[in-house]
């Protein structure tokens, strides 16, 4: 005689796995890796350096 299978188990993981590779196409369309992030975060602190760098103290006229 066979073992009784459980469907809800069986629902579940085929729910599971329907999941994971919709995650996993949108990873592909829309995500970014870890390296392209830090860059782009790297560059806009560099951007935000440089404004406050040429940033001009206030004057006694400016006052």
């Amino acid at each position: 005689m066979t073992t009784p299978i459980n469907l809800n188990r069986f629902r579940k993981q085929k729910a599971r796995a329907e999941k994971k590779a919709k995650a996993d196409e949108n990873a592909v369309a829309f995500g970014r890796t870890r390296a392209r992030k830090d860059i782009e975060k790297a560059r806009a602190e560099k951007a935000a350096r440089l404004l406050e760098a040429h940033r001009r103290e206030p004057g006694p006229r400016d006052e």
